[in-house]
């Protein structure tokens, strides 16, 4: 996503990098105590019982406030009910990274039928990444190999949960002003990790690669083609590609709208069509990234790292933008997500299964704030309405609050907020 605020503090910055021997000593005995299973990750990406999303235990405004194993605890729990057992992680340098992993021992030491597993990203930065002056040429590398460190030892302390290693989130793409790096960078640490692979000191069924937007993968202009890219794209075990036609709702809207002819309709007919354009967007944006990996002569797995659909928005996207978030259209949009990677043998790492405050802790109701199918009071968004009709979700909590309906489970009180999207020639 857009908004990544990497806000570390010194406490936390001293207690990721000196850990007492105590800890190093737990995880070696977790390693040793606790097998690798013969599940990898080419058994469950794209693989229908192994559904995939993307995750953020965060409650609060500020990620300084981190959610306890506890709470990481309920979540893992909820997911699970509703069928998930892939999560993506985004960085390693705070605790929530290790914490969740932690979460899902301690959930499978008290219930060996427990599943869950982990695609856990490093996140990367160029030099002066965040400040006025980044330099997009150079790295930031102590930051760099630090996470990537610290992803190692994950890896290695936790081989039966970590199964995917993503060197990056959205680290290559232009419009990621603050850090975004050149290919190489990305290339440097795939290729370190690959090597640790062949040397056996990361298991061989660990599969990297880069969790990046589908321009950054080749599928957009001349300034994304250069030789590094290709290396990468040999270097990858598949590639992780995001894809956001919410967005593009504002920036590049030609698919979006209602056409003229469909005016007509019924409103949920005409809200239908143009959900079906903007799935139809998102495959779009896979095929370019198919057909320049292709074109190269490489054929791997792609799997979605990144989709989702905003429900609340005070800005580009809402009343008065392109009337394009809301509940009902982030389960359309779902639903036809979903569909299409099944479909297709994908996986999809949707995002989100959380709402997450901090994101935009300015504006409560902007809509980097409200990607989750639930919100952070544990109330399920309408597309898993039907779960909570099926009880699918008794007996679980979101810190202390039972998981309800938004809207009291009134239809007729979300579809007022419900806007048809702007009526267009196309």
């Amino acid at each position: 996503m857009t908004f990544r605020y990497q806000i570390i503090t010194a406490a936390l910055f001293f207690a990721m990098f000196f850990l007492p021997s105590c800890t190093e000593d737990t995880e070696k005995d977790t390693a040793q105590s606790h097998t690798t299973t013969t599940i990898m990750a080419q058994d469950i990406l794209g693989n229908p019982d192994y559904l995939a999303i993307s995750y953020g235990g965060y409650r609060q405004k500020s990620r300084d406030i981190q959610p306890t194993i506890a709470q990481l605890k309920e979540d893992m729990l909820i997911m699970s009910a509703m069928g998930i057992k892939v999560l993506r992680t985004y960085n390693t340098k705070l605790a929530h990274a290790t914490n969740v992993i932690k979460a899902i021992r301690e959930l499978k030491d008290a219930d060996p039928e427990f599943e869950m597993y982990v695609m856990l990203g490093a996140w990367i930065d160029c030099a002066g990444a965040w400040t006025e002056h980044p330099n997009h040429d150079a790295e930031d590398e102590a930051a760099n190999a630090a996470e990537i460190e610290r992803a190692v030892n994950l890896a290695k302390a936790y081989p039966d949960i970590v199964k995917v290693i993503a060197v990056g989130n959205e680290a290559m793409v232009k419009w990621a002003a603050s850090y975004y790096v050149q290919p190489w960078v990305i290339l440097k640490w795939v290729n370190h990790l690959q090597e640790l692979k062949a040397s056996g000191e990361l298991p061989t069924g660990l599969w990297i690669t880069s969790s990046d937007n589908f321009a950054s993968w080749g599928g957009g202009g001349a300034e994304y083609h250069v030789e590094d890219l290709n290396k990468l794209i040999r270097a990858v075990d598949f590639i992780s590609m995001h894809t956001y036609p919410m967005h593009d709702t504002h920036y590049n809207p030609s698919f979006w709208g209602v056409a003229e002819t469909e005016t007509d309709l019924p409103k949920l007919e005409q809200i239908a069509a143009a959900m079906d354009r903007a799935a139809d967007y998102a495959r779009t944006q896979y095929d370019s990234v198919a057909a320049y990996m292709k074109g190269l002569g490489v054929d791997k797995p792609i799997h979605i790292g990144e989709t989702g659909w905003a429900s609340v928005s005070t800005g580009y996207y809402g009343p008065k933008g392109s009337h394009a978030t809301d509940e009902y259209k982030e389960a359309l949009y779902y639903q036809r997500m979903r569909e299409w990677t099944r479909e297709e043998g994908m996986a999809c790492f949707y995002f989100e299964a959380f709402d997450e405050p901090w994101k935009d802790a300015m504006n409560p109701r902007g809509s980097e704030n409200h990607f989750g199918l639930f919100t952070v009071d544990g109330q399920a968004k309408y597309m898993l309405w039907d779960m909570v009709d099926q009880k699918v979700f008794d007996g679980l909590t979101r810190d202390g609050n039972e998981i309800t309906k938004t809207y009291n489970g009134d239809k007729e009180a979300l579809m007022k907020k419900v806007l048809l999207p702007p009526v267009k020639p196309m």
